[in-house]
């Protein structure tokens, strides 16, 4: 697997729990996320969403925002915005019933608070603004330029969402320097 998602061998995913039974599976569903074509990136991330992100969540959550970051933050990942997003969903979820898994998974988003902020900086190409989009062409310097503004943009919305989180599970976070 190389470098990007090559700690996932180190959870015990087996022991784990996902909304429809063990997470065993969701190491192959990040590494489709990883290096999947359009179609296959698109379906295993809406599959995870299901799994981990939708409310409740769960004790596998936690263990999965780690990974999540790193696809973020790796430039061949194909929805980079997407995996935010996700990011973003899991912050935004929680399960009354287990408020340390609640915690643990919205502790793990925000620790990836910095990733947010390079993403949200980003600076666009000078030759992505003036390259036309072409359509059906993903690799164009106008669709790496389209999806370039919306990591920066997915990045920003969940940076705002880290900053002003505020839960019954979490405690409220020390004041930030200006």
């Amino acid at each position: 697997m190389g470098t990007v998602l090559g700690a996932m061998r180190n959870v015990r995913w087996h022991e784990l729990q996902h909304a429809y039974g063990s997470a065993s599976q969701v190491p192959g569903v990040l590494s489709r996320i990883a290096w999947g074509d359009a179609p296959t990136s698109d379906e295993a991330l809406s599959d995870l969403e299901r799994w981990i992100g939708t409310p409740p969540v769960f004790d596998s959550t936690a263990a999965t925002v780690p990974f999540l970051w790193e696809l973020a933050a790796t430039d061949t990942v194909r929805d980079r915005a997407g995996v935010l997003d996700l990011l973003a969903t899991i912050l935004a979820a929680g399960n009354a019933e287990h408020p340390a898994w609640t915690r643990a998974a919205h502790d793990a988003v925000a620790a990836g608070r910095a990733t947010a902020a390079r993403l949200a900086a980003t600076p666009e190409a000078p030759e992505a603004q003036s390259a036309p989009e072409v359509p059906g062409a993903p690799d164009t310097p106008g669709a790496q330029a389209v999806r370039t503004a919306a990591v920066r943009t997915a990045a920003a919305r969940l940076l705002a969402a880290i900053d002003r989180h505020d839960c019954p599970a979490c405690p409220a976070p020390p004041p930030r320097e200006a």
